[in-house]
């Protein structure tokens, strides 16, 4: 019992003093791997951005006009199964389809083909398909002096396809595009959306906030009269008159920019007022009093000092602005006065919900609204979870 005893004591003391000596960074990942919920958001976080980043390999299809399926206008999944009335079959597989009319509703229908073992089309995994690049940059905004190309590496192997013939697990929308190829590239629009707003609100608030906390005074003064300007201007008429502004000529990456910079210079007072508030309490600590003694300047007193020792809580609010962004990109596509065609991103995509046909006769376009859904979800439990962690009186010392 003795040894027992001797080497919990030990062990004790390990993680006790592992706990004080621990950094801030390792102490918040302690605490936030404690809460459940944040971490099933981060993994299906994570799930979700990799499935975005490489929606080429994951997709058998072209997600633009180029990958539609003429003969397979709004056509519904395609499960593949492995049983039928002609047997079981080792390999998962799929049967071909016609379309039929419906005299009585006028309404098409898709009937499945099943006559024999001749009209199995084979699920197989990493097919030969469409040219896809990684590393591709094209840039084409107005002015010519602006547009560059980074012609990025060639591949063409998809994760899975059939023998013959196309699959659809999530269906095709009105024109045969694949709904699941088109889903996956709009998770990847939205969040690179998402991450240029977000990016260019971090600057913005850190410029801004770090100058009216540290100074204060008429300094400060000034820029929260600017930074309450920018908080009361209404965000739906903004948009409009930008959506009147934007020429018919630009092209989608010229929208998907300016979109992106819209959101960034809108979405920075929030975090501006925190980080001016943070400084306004710590810019009369000792070590900042020390600093100054030192002959240090005010931008390295802020960049070294100030801002590092609130990291934790601006990451956690960059975290937390993320589902802000893409639900700004997703409610101004939604409306008409985002992205658009050919642009696939969750707006665009939410837009062919909105009939009632749909609603009755093609329940399968609503599968991107659960993806957008979970997307929110899991950054808000991720958001949730890091900001319970950041906070060093509101967990245990467990």
């Amino acid at each position: 019992m003795t040894d027992i005893t001797d080497k919990q004591a030990t062990a004790l003391k390990k993680s006790k003093e592992a706990y004080f000596t621990a950094s801030q960074g390792q102490l918040i990942w302690q605490r936030f791997k404690r809460n459940r919920s944040a971490l099933i958001g981060a993994w299906t976080l994570i799930i979700l951005i990799l499935s975005g980043i490489f929606a080429p390999f994951l997709t058998p299809y072209d997600a633009t006009i180029a990958g539609r399926d003429k003969g397979y206008l709004n056509g519904a999944p395609q499960i593949p199964s492995f049983c039928d009335d002609n047997g079981c079959s080792l390999r998962p597989f799929i049967y071909s389809y016609e379309r039929t009319r419906s005299i009585k509703t006028n309404f098409r229908w898709v009937t499945e083909i099943k006559t024999g073992l001749e009209d199995r089309r084979y699920l197989q995994f990493f097919t030969k398909g469409v040219e896809y690049k990684y590393f591709k940059y094209r840039i084409n905004l107005p002015g010519k002096a602006l547009d560059f190309t980074i012609p990025g590496i060639e591949f063409e192997t998809h994760l899975f396809g059939v023998d013959k013939g196309k699959i659809h697990i999530f269906g095709t929308d009105s024109t045969g595009k694949d709904i699941y190829s088109r889903t996956l590239t709009a998770i990847n629009t939205s969040l690179a959306v998402g991450t240029i707003g977000v990016f260019i609100a971090f600057v913005m608030a850190l410029a801004i906030g770090g100058i009216a906390g540290y100074y204060g005074g008429w300094i400060d003064s000034v820029l929260q009269m600017a930074t309450d300007t920018v908080r009361t201007i209404p965000s739906i008429p903004l948009f409009m008159a930008l959506a009147a502004f934007i020429p018919d000529t630009w092209g989608a990456e010229a929208r998907f920019f300016f979109i992106s910079m819209v959101l960034g210079f809108i979405g920075w007072p929030t975090l501006a007022r925190r980080i001016r508030t943070h400084l306004l309490t710590e810019r009369s600590q000792e070590y900042v009093l020390a600093a100054e003694l030192s002959g240090a300047s005010s931008s390295h007193i802020i960049r070294r000092h100030l801002l590092p020792s609130f990291t934790s809580y601006i990451i956690v609010d960059l975290v937390i602005s993320f589902p802000y962004m893409v639900l700004s990109e997703t409610a101004l596509s939604f409306i008409g006065l985002g992205l658009k065609d050919p642009v696939n991103s969750l707006g665009v995509m939410l837009q062919n919900v909105t009939s009632a046909d749909v609603l009755l006769n093609y329940q399968w376009y609503f599968i991107p609204v659960i993806f957008f859904i979970v997307l929110v979800l899991a950054f808000v439990f991720v958001g949730d979870g890091l900001r319970d962690a950041a906070d060093p009186y509101g967990g245990s010392k467990k």
